[in-house]
């Protein structure tokens, strides 16, 4: 179902415009990286901290807790929908964060936007899964979207990835693989297992209060 146009959305994301950077042009090109226009984000930040990148961030629940307990890390949010992206915005901006910037745009772009080896950790939260298996290359855990994060992320660097959805999550496994990712903490049940930190997010609590097992790893090379 389609999400019905937020009210006055134009003037909210005009209003977000202090840490909020729109980026939509022609198709992108997964095989080639043309027009590139880097954001300096140690202008923008003010400061060269380390730079963690949120794909999919929805109402922006994770990523502000994130930056509200690492005030010493710089946190870049990504989700495609306006309608989604405006709620994060003014929800950092209500909590006065700093170090998060959010940017409207697929995740198809970012070679063009964030310079190579500038991320120094991945967050896929509850992406879609896109069931249909002709759907497949749409999956964030695609190879082609892995050989965009090998591209991003710095030496060392970690994917964490969270979702509900146990044949995504196979599916995910396999394609870090076969891409010659490692995998560590992998949990099959999150909310069951000892890990410390978790921050959950709207979505995760709606799928547990459900009884809905949470899944999630985190990949590295």
């Amino acid at each position: 179902m389609r999400m019905r146009k937020k009210k006055y959305l134009e003037s909210r994301l005009l209003e977000c415009k202090g840490n909020l950077i729109e980026y939509m042009t022609d198709k992108p090109n997964f095989n080639e990286i043309t027009d590139v226009n880097y954001i300096d984000l140690e202008a923008y930040f003010g400061n060269n901290n380390p730079i963690r990148l949120e794909i999919g961030c929805g109402k922006g629940q994770f990523v502000c807790e994130m930056a509200i307990r690492h005030p010493e890390i710089n946190f870049i949010a990504v989700e495609k929908t306006a309608n989604v992206i405006v709620l994060a915005c003014e929800k950092a901006k209500e909590l006065k964060l700093k170090n998060v910037l959010f940017i409207k745009t697929s995740a198809e772009y970012l070679p063009r936007l964030l310079k190579e080896k500038s991320v120094t950790e991945l967050y896929l939260n509850f992406s879609c899964p896109y069931p249909k298996s002709t759907y497949a290359t749409h999956r964030l855990t695609n190879s082609r979207f892995l050989k965009i994060y090998d591209r991003l992320l710095c030496d060392g660097a970690e994917i964490h990835q969270k979702t509900d959805n146990m044949h995504f999550f196979e599916y995910s496994i396999e394609e870090f693989t076969s891409s010659g990712y490692k995998l560590k903490n992998v949990s099959l049940d999150l909310h069951a297992s000892d890990f410390e930190g978790n921050i959950v997010t709207e979505y995760e609590r709606r799928f547990s209060e459900q009884g809905m097992p949470i899944y999630r790893l985190e990949a590295y090379k």
